[in-house]
């Protein structure tokens, strides 16, 4: 529960605790949820009215398994915390002394970088230690938010930046639908003609998520959705999200097109898939054949594997440094 993650952005993933509430768009086809009720479907963990379960001892040793060995190879693993739960759920059931052993192993792991994503930023003041709320939280906290269209972005990510973590990271999967964070790349709504040749510029652009002098967003993820019932992105949203980043100089990683992929190039393998398509007004429909107009984006359900990760013929696994 993991020793060694399938999930490309990071190497392990630890679960403190078992379940969580759907809180937006993005939970709606949770597939931690779906995993828990096919195991657990009596007693699922999920919902407002279900019991967390923490998770066991000897998954909460494996942390410092990781960290010994981190210590001796001279590396710094990244640990996905937590990906069948939420670290700021404020859900009853969770336990204070659960939440000050998560936090005291992750200060006891110093060699590994704890990735904590969360939907619930704005919890982080109430629920955190509060020596990380006000003295910062330790180097190997990296502090995310799921972003899955801009309302959520608008609402999630000034409680992110308000966080004092050394690094801040979006998750846009599932994407669904396009979304613009240049106020949070740049450190105006965009920077004048000038700004990409002279970082003095008087304008007072600041480079690389900058505001005020405030570091801001220091990497975004993104992909598409997976599994039953998986809703397709647009292909332009994901470009929109690489070339914001590009522009900004903020790394970007492109994990996964997801169940559905855009119909370009893909030859023989979309025979018999399922189709659909994005007008030009960003509507999902289903077309008869006569009804193609060029302005339109075809997508085929494929399949994950089949669908991969290149964006436009490019891997983009860009990482904070």
């Amino acid at each position: 529960m993991a020793e060694h993650s399938k999930i490309e952005w990071t190497d392990h993933t630890f679960n403190p605790w078992i379940g969580c509430t759907k809180v937006s768009p993005a939970c709606d086809h949770c597939y931690a949820e779906a995993q828990d009720r096919r195991f657990n479907p009596r007693s699922g963990h999920w919902g407002p009215h279900a019991d967390r379960r923490r998770t066991s001892a000897a998954n909460w040793r494996k942390p410092l398994k990781w960290d010994r060995e981190a210590a001796k190879a001279g590396t710094s693993p990244r640990v996905f915390c937590a990906s069948l739960a939420d670290v700021f759920d404020n859900h009853r059931s969770i336990a204070p002394e659960w939440r000050r052993d998560l936090y005291r192993l992750i200060e006891d792991t110093p060699h590994l970088d704890w990735l904590l994503l969360t939907k619930r930023p704005q919890n982080f003041a109430k629920l955190a230690p509060a020596r990380w709320v006000h003295d910062g939280c330790p180097p190997n906290v990296w502090i995310g938010t799921t972003v899955e269209n801009q309302a959520e972005a608008d609402r999630r990510i000034p409680h992110l930046l308000s966080i004092p973590a050394r690094v801040r990271f979006l998750s846009c999967e599932p994407l669904l639908g396009p979304v613009d964070l240049t106020r949070w790349l740049w450190g105006r709504e965009k920077p004048c003609d000038n700004c990409p040749q002279d970082v003095d510029c008087e304008c007072g652009w600041e480079p690389r998520g900058t505001l005020n002098g405030e570091a801001g967003l220091s990497w975004i993820i993104a992909g598409g959705e997976s599994g039953t019932g998986a809703r397709p992105s647009n292909p332009q949203w994901f470009r929109d999200l690489r070339d914001q980043c590009a522009a900004a100089d903020v790394p970007f990683h492109f994990k996964q097109w997801g169940e559905w992929h855009p119909g370009d190039g893909m030859g023989d393998d979309i025979d018999g898939s399922a189709f659909g398509c994005f007008d030009d007004a960003d509507r999902w429909v289903h077309p008869v054949q006569q009804d193609f107009a060029a302005t339109r984006q075809t997508m085929f359900r494929i399949g994950k594997s089949r669908a991969g990760r290149t964006l436009d013929g490019v891997t983009h696994d860009g990482m904070p440094g």
